[in-house]
């Protein structure tokens, strides 16, 4: 049983891997059953346990609900939901503790696990002390298998951002689900709030036959732009493949990334909640502090990934906050989890207080920059050990700050350079961002520079 346990996915923020190869049923099933005992260490009884449309769902889904209940705790099966559904579960059900089999925004061939256990989102140590478990043999077997019941959540999840959100008026826009699993919820949802929506690719199609799943990649976008324009539509809204992120795009067909956003959401919230805390990521633009200050918000950055978020959510009190690939989290009015679908009914709200949509989107702080560039590794781990050389011999003499939370970002008086090592594919991220085109290019020679230094057959993308 542990000696097929492969080591490697079990990552930062979830665990992830390739079906039938890494992730297999039998492995999924062992994992269930120490999620299990996890969650009766913690007093838990219960687990909600949701799937997206990959085509492997099924079958992980009944492999993982198999060993949770060997281990005599309870499971509530939510059937094809986002996941954010699976978290907002958690809390409507009053388990604490909810498993979504998804593989987010990673390739067909992928899936995965994202597990919630006592109110905690399982991250980092939780994750490895999870696989040191398994490898002893530390799961329980109970006398007794939990129960298994069915439950529809989806009405009581519309219903409750229905109960919370209030448009000025009604908006037309498109919106892109990439043939992942928002496309079953996200057009009702938008229709009961009164806007009128174009569906694209809204088809739950687990071989996403049209574009990849992720709307923080411009190449993803190029469908919605050219429909926004056909339409005449006020804006186009994008989900990733288990709906946990937002892309937006204005009529214009300009991308709106999350950091900027998050201006918005800030802005909004911080009116309500003077005084705040507002998270951002390592990889959102530098434009973002000095904007949650001048609205009345403490600023803080942080490290990538939804579970880190959500951790520092907590331990400070934050009521907002938000990472560059487009997980947005809101404290106020909601539960604190990663939602792309209420993301967007926030952005809904705000826009319709306003005669143009796009307007306000254009209008927010920009500067020069590059989407997420990515330097491909030849196996699991090498991005890390890339990034640990990277930290102690890179050189930037010219940069003001260099900070090493998450990976290496150089700070400048005009910009700065990022190299973090991605902890869901073997992959080095980079993003650049300055206050003109030949700042830009020149934080990228320093960059590019060092890189050659550490890692000369690396493939520089840019």
């Amino acid at each position: 049983m542990t000696s097929s346990l492969p080591p490697e996915i079990f990552k930062a923020y979830d665990i992830r891997g390739i079906v039938g190869k890494t992730l297999t049923p039998a492995i999924v099933q062992t994992i269930g059953q120490a999620l299990g005992t996890l969650a009766s260490e913690r007093q838990c009884h219960t687990i909600a346990v949701g799937r997206d449309g990959r085509l492997s769902g099924p079958s992980l889904s009944a492999a993982l609900i198999e060993g949770i209940r060997a281990s005599g705790i309870h499971v509530i099966d939510l059937g094809q939901v986002a996941t954010p559904m699976t978290y907002f579960a958690a809390h409507q059900l009053n388990t604490g503790c909810s498993v979504m089999i998804t593989g987010s925004h990673n390739p067909p061939d992928y899936n995965g696990l994202k597990m919630v256990i006592g109110g905690e989102t399982l991250s980092g140590p939780t994750i490895q002390a999870l696989r040191e478990r398994i490898e002893r043999n530390d799961v329980r077997t109970a006398t007794e298998q939990g129960t298994l019941t069915q439950r529809d959540i989806a009405s009581a999840y519309i219903d409750r951002i229905v109960s919370d959100i209030r448009l000025e008026r009604s908006l037309h826009i498109v919106v892109d689900a990439g043939n992942g699993i928002a496309g079953a919820f996200a057009p009702a949802l938008y229709e009961r709030l009164g806007c009128k929506v174009t569906p694209l690719f809204c088809e739950v199609d687990g071989t996403f036959p049209n574009h990849h799943p992720d709307p923080s990649q411009p190449e993803n976008l190029q469908t919605l732009i050219k429909r926004i324009q056909q339409e005449n539509a006020d804006l186009g809204l994008a989900f990733d493949g288990d709906g946990d992120r937002l892309g937006v795009v204005t009529r214009e067909g300009n991308i709106i990334y999350s950091d900027r956003q998050l201006m918005l959401f800030a802005a909004d919230v911080l009116k309500r909640a003077p005084g705040a805390t507002v998270i951002y990521d390592i990889k959102s633009t530098r434009l973002l502090k000095p904007w949650i200050q001048q609205h009345g918000g403490v600023p803080l950055m942080w490290k990538t990934g939804h579970s880190l978020i959500k951790a520092k959510m907590k331990e400070t009190g934050a009521e907002l906050a938000g990472e560059m690939s487009g997980h947005t989290f809101f404290g106020e009015r909601w539960y604190g989890f990663d939602d792309g679908l209420y993301a967007g009914a926030r952005l809904l709200e705000i826009l319709s207080q306003h005669a143009d949509a796009s307007a306000v989107l254009n209008a927010l702080p920009d500067s020069a920059s590059t989407p997420e560039l990515a330097i491909a590794c030849a196996k699991e781990g090498d991005q890390h050990a890339l990034i640990a050389r990277l930290q102690k011999e890179a050189r930037f003499p010219d940069a003001k700050e260099i900070i090493c939370i998450d990976g290496v970002r150089a700070e400048y008086d005009d910009g700065f350079g990022l190299a973090r090592a991605s902890n869901t594919t073997p992959t080095v991220v980079l993003r650049f961002e300055a206050d003109n085109e030949e700042a830009l290019q020149r934080i990228q020679r320093d960059f590019r520079a060092q890189l050659q230094i550490i890692a000369p057959d690396a493939k520089l993308s840019f």
